[in-house]
Formats: structure tokens, sequence, C-alpha cells
């Protein structure tokens, strides 16, 4: 059987139409090599439709067809489409980010993923992913998601992003106590303005931190190790902003105030080093430039501030 493309001929070979979102194929007969360029198809295609048909009458291949609703289930299809891996163990990285799943079907098949995203879905059960225990980075942002239990297997896991489900409790993070290795964990995200009902718990940070004393990253917040005292000064900031503890418009000092650094922290240490010494020399030049600015600026402000107080004051005329 002869099958023609732009005028050429391919005797015994299917028909594929790569210039659009299809893929076409035909086959003489089914046999195992038909069979085995079906499923290498499925692999290599990124296509919406696949369809095999048998070209005999008297036996059919049935046809596959990767529909919407079953985008809504991971497939061995949609999963090797995805990575274009023909073995479901040699996935290491999977992205499905939007795309209406609610079943997560095999993924549980993929025993090395190291990182999953599965971000603004409508997916429920977590189940499928117990078996994934090298797993380290979990994106399940904007999902339903209340049951956590299915990621107590999940021993590598340290970045496990939650925002957006529906995580009630303190009780239903206690599952998660066994990730010895989860450093980062969110459950509010102000950027996307996601977050859980367990957020609204007035104890809340208190409560997770006491609970995971591994973890050093709470929502984008660093609460432990390099740069949490900056967090921390950044958050008290805030927090006494917010209060309002102001008098007569300017904020109340306190006596006991201390300087946040010692007075010796912004001294530039000496070294013998040729090249350490040019660099040193380079940034003080610098920062006498930029204190010369500064200082223009605040002239200049001030300027702007007198004219525009006497542009403001009524005029008198002297008759």
């Amino acid at each position: 059987m002869l099958f023609t493309d732009d005028g050429l001929t391919y005797p015994l070979a299917p028909l594929f139409k790569l210039s659009g979102h299809s893929v076409l194929a035909v086959f003489s007969s089914c046999s195992a090599d038909s069979q085995m360029m079906c499923m290498w198809m499925c692999c290599i295609s990124v296509c919406v439709c696949v369809c095999v048909c048998c070209a005999t009458v008297s036996a059919a291949v049935p046809c596959l067809f990767l529909t919407e609703a079953e985008v809504e289930k991971i497939t061995a299809v949609l999963l090797k489409s995805h990575s274009g891996e023909f073995d479901l163990e040699s996935i290491l990285f999977l992205k499905f980010r939007g795309l209406g799943i609610h079943d997560l079907g095999c993924v549980g098949e993929c025993m090395n993923l190291e990182r999953l995203d599965l971000s603004g879905n409508n997916i429920v059960n977590l189940a499928p992913l117990s078996s994934l225990r090298l797993l380290s980075v979990l994106n399940l942002s904007a999902n339903r998601i209340s049951n956590l239990e299915p990621l107590h297997s999940c021993e590598n896991l340290q970045n496990l992003n939650l925002a957006g489900n529906i995580i009630s409790s303190i009780d239903n993070l206690l599952c998660l106590q066994s990730l010895r290795k989860l450093e980062s964990i969110r459950l509010n995200d102000n950027t996307y303005n996601y977050s859980n009902p367990v957020c609204r718990n007035v104890s809340y940070r208190t409560l997770i931190l006491d609970m995971f004393p591994t973890v050093k990253v709470l929502d984008g917040e660093r609460v432990v190790g390099r740069g949490s005292d900056l967090y921390q000064l950044c958050k008290d900031i805030d927090d006494t902003i917010k209060a309002g503890l102001y008098k007569n418009g300017q904020l109340v000092e306190h006596q006991d105030c201390k300087p946040w650094v010692e007075e010796t922290f912004w001294e530039i240490k000496r070294s013998n080093n040729a090249i350490v010494e040019e660099a040193y020399k380079q940034f003080n030049d610098i920062l006498h430039e930029c204190r010369l600015l500064n200082n223009r600026a605040t002239h200049a402000i001030s300027q702007s501030e007198r004219s525009m107080s006497l542009k403001k004051q009524p005029k008198q005329y002297a008759i």
C-alpha cells in the first residue's frame, strides 16, 4: 500500500502532517512494528490529536484521540510529549501549569522526578505523588487541596508551595513533620493574592515555625540564616508604622534606642593586596561622588520648596 505526500511516495510508511498541530498516520497492518511506530509518534508529537487506523478492513487498530477531557488527566502520552522522554523513569522535571488537570493519573510512575509544577489546576487528590521519593521541589499553588497525607512519604522534599488552596487548619500540616529536609514552605502569596484559610490564624507564623524547625523560608520571607535579620527589621518597621505610633505628626522616640550596628561597622578594613587597595580607592571615590550628588540634590530641593512657599504668600502692594 502506497502513501503520497507533496508528490513523494513512501511505501508502507505513515503519512505525517507536520505543518499543523495534528499528526495523521495510516498503517498497512496491525503488526508489532506498526504498534511500535504508533507509540513513537505519541512520544515525540506535541499534537492535540493523533489518529492511527489499520488499513485493512478485517482488523482495525483503535483510534487514539487526545481530547480536552483527557488533558484533565495525566497520562503516559501526556508525560512523554511534555518531557520528550520515552521512559517515564527518565523524567526529572515536569511543568503542567494551568491545564485544568484534576486527576494526577500515572505521574507517580516518574520515580526519579525531582521538580514538579502543578500550579493553577483543579487537583484535589495527591495520592499519586506518594511514590515520588526523590521529589525536591513541588508547586501545588492555586488548586483545591485540603488533604496533604500523601506528601509525608516525599522524604527529599525541600521546597513546597501550597498557596491558594483550602487548607483550613494547622492539623492538616501535621503529616508534613516527617519531612526533615523541608526548608521552604509557602501557604500565603501576596504577589498573586493566594492564601489558605489557616493563614487567618493570628498565631499562624509562630505555629508553623515551631512545627517545622528546619524551615528557613516561610511565605517567601527568610526567617533563619543570612538575611533573616533584615526581613525582621523591615517587618518591625512596617508594624511600627501600621500601629500609628505618632504624636503630633511625629514618631515617638524611645530613650533606650540603640544603634542598629556598631560604630566601626562601616569602617573599611585595609589590606596588603594591591588589587584590593585599588578597589577600595575606587569605591571611596564613587562614595564621595554620591555624597556630593546627595548634597546638590538636597540643596535643589530646599530651593524649590522655598520658591514654592514664596509663591503661595499673598502679594502685598504699597500705596
